[in-house]
């Protein structure tokens, strides 16, 4: 029962990045979903709309910028934030800070069309919502209703197997097992039966402690290839056969830090049960 891939996502719906190890902030993992993208009016432009974002990757620079890289795009060095408070529309927040005007027309050009790049200047403005299993004083980055989002390995490979057991009955080619960056998680944990996490309610990894905030529901960002770009039916249409209920589809879980610290690749887990 350990901790086997840690991932960042310095910008919310670009590729993410593997690390050894990571600092554990009450908003999520040092460097993850800081920075996004938005419209003139400041509604979110996502990856399920706009797979490009998948092809996409930034690397945070020592003093707190960006580097952005795609192809036909090339790179742009990102300074840091130091523009006005804009109107965003992430639950709970409001506002967030401008960057440089250069990273907004490459983000335009990248989606074809009207794009701010913002930066979270301050997590502890973002909470978390109470429909989303937010608590008093539980704040968040840029991600999506909670700090970090946990997957195990197990549950991929009973999806996997259920996904090769649909296509032999349609007697279509086999498959090939899913990237688990289609699920866009924070950590991936071993040696667990599959979906045993639906029942955790707080999960200690390494010395950091977490509370289960909700399951994860999943959208179809998860049809598109993370490498190719490409959409299909799965897993959405595996997981609605087997993991469907209150008309959402589900996969994973959202986990809220109680106290500081770092996790690292082998790290012990050890999760509490529901009573």
């Amino acid at each position: 029962m350990e901790l086997s891939d840690i991932r960042i996502y310095p910008v919310k719906s670009v590729a993410g990045i593997r690390l050894d190890r990571a600092q554990v902030l009450p908003w999520g993992l040092e460097g993850d979903r800081r920075w996004g993208v938005v419209d003139p009016q400041g509604d979110i432009y996502w990856s399920g709309e706009h797979p490009q974002y998948l092809a996409v990757h930034a690397t945070i620079t020592p003093e707190g910028g960006l580097i952005l890289a795609a192809p036909g795009l090339g790179e742009l060095k990102v300074p840091p934030a130091d523009g006005p408070l804009v109107p965003v529309a992430f639950h709970g927040l409001d506002k967030a800070m401008l960057a440089h005007d250069d990273a907004h027309e490459w983000f335009t050009r990248l989606l074809g069309k009207p794009a701010r790049f913002v930066w979270l200047d301050d997590p502890n403005r973002r909470r978390i919502v109470e429909e989303h299993g937010g608590l008093p004083g539980e704040v968040t980055s840029l991600a999506w209703d909670a700090p970090l989002h946990l997957v195990t390995r197990e549950s991929l490979r009973r999806l996997d197997d259920w996904i090769m057991e649909g296509a032999l009955q349609r007697q279509e080619a086999p498959p090939e097992p899913l990237d688990v960056a289609r699920f866009r998680p924070n950590v991936v944990v071993d040696g667990f039966e599959p979906f045993e996490e639906d029942t955790w309610s707080w999960v200690r990894i390494g010395d950091v402690d977490f509370r289960v905030s909700e399951l994860v529901d999943r959208c179809f960002v998860t049809t598109w290839a993370p490498d190719t770009r490409e959409r299909g039916k799965e897993p959405l249409r595996t997981l609605a056969k087997h993991r469907r209920w209150d008309g959402n589809t589900w996969f994973g879980i959202r986990l809220v830090p109680k106290n500081p610290g770092e996790l690292k690749i082998g790290d012990r887990v050890v999760p509490t049960v529901r009573k």
